[in-house]
């Protein structure tokens, strides 16, 4: 058996753009359902959503039959936790709130085996290897695995490049959500002043050689950072798409005179 070859890793290397969704509502039948949906790849989220190395092993074997790539975020940059994700079989972690390089270097060690990095070797009891079925899985995981850091404060910001520098590092993401917050503009994603220091930030990391990441769901403003360089960018969260459909369909018939234009009738669906 051979190893699990990092698509998402591949693409992001050849400066490939890659479209991807949030998924937080830590299930593994909605992380299948968004995997034929045509994204790039799907982020499960174990920072803000309920899950944990159990849940995010459930999704993660709900996408392996698709060509969608998984990307996991662990609640924090722990080194024995992501000791566990990658044993369970993710290969592309995204860490959030990673502040300086010296961090940076550390979750790089912790995402590879020695004497590379510190990565605990128990590959006899890791989904990862196939339980011991993977070819010199010991020898060829490294180059396989996929950091992503999180750039979220003025800290981060001050430090840019120097984290993007990093060596072992892949991309970088940025959090507009805490950034924000951070800068004093709590709620304002989209304040001008975040908006110019984030685009100054994809400036250096794409010069840097790495790829460029964030989230946004405005249309317009995801393709503004597109044309900006970033090319990691995920454009909708599982929770707030599903709200929104609901709200909308309930809404539509609170007014009556909109109720057949939005429905029809149930044989005319199928009767679901």
């Amino acid at each position: 058996m051979q190893i699990t070859h990092n698509k998402f890793l591949a693409e992001i290397r050849q400066g490939h753009t890659q479209i991807g969704c949030w998924v937080g509502l830590a299930d593994a039948n909605v992380a299948e359902a968004l995997a034929g949906c045509g994204f790039d790849w799907l982020l499960l989220d174990g920072e803000h959503a309920p899950n944990d190395v159990r849940s995010i092993l459930e999704q993660l074997r709900a996408l392996a039959p698709y060509a969608v790539s998984p990307i996991v975020r662990p609640v924090q940059g722990d080194v024995a936790l992501i000791k566990q994700y990658l044993d369970v079989g993710a290969q592309t972690l995204l860490v959030p709130m990673v502040d300086t390089a010296e961090h940076a270097a550390l979750l790089v060690k912790a995402m590879r085996y020695p004497p590379d990095g510190i990565r605990g070797v128990g590959a006899a009891l890791a989904r990862a290897s196939r339980w011991n079925l993977v070819e010199n899985y010991l020898n060829f995981a490294n180059e396989q695995m996929c950091l992503l850091v999180q750039a979220e404060t003025p800290l981060a910001l001050k430090n840019i490049e120097a984290i993007a520098k990093t060596d072992g590092v892949d991309g970088v993401f940025f959090g507009p959500a805490d950034l924000s917050a951070s800068m004093g503009f709590r709620g304002q994603p989209s304040h001008p002043e975040v908006q110019k220091v984030i685009l100054d930030a994809i400036t250096k990391v794409r010069a840097a050689g790495k790829a460029a990441g964030i989230l946004v769901t405005d249309k317009k403003l995801a393709n503004d950072y597109l044309a900006h360089g970033a090319n990691f960018v995920a454009v909708g969260v599982d929770t707030s798409l599903l709200v929104k459909a609901a709200t909308d369909l309930a809404q539509s018939f609170k007014n009556p005179s909109s109720a057949a234009a939005v429905g029809g009738t149930v044989g005319a669906t199928g009767g679901y």
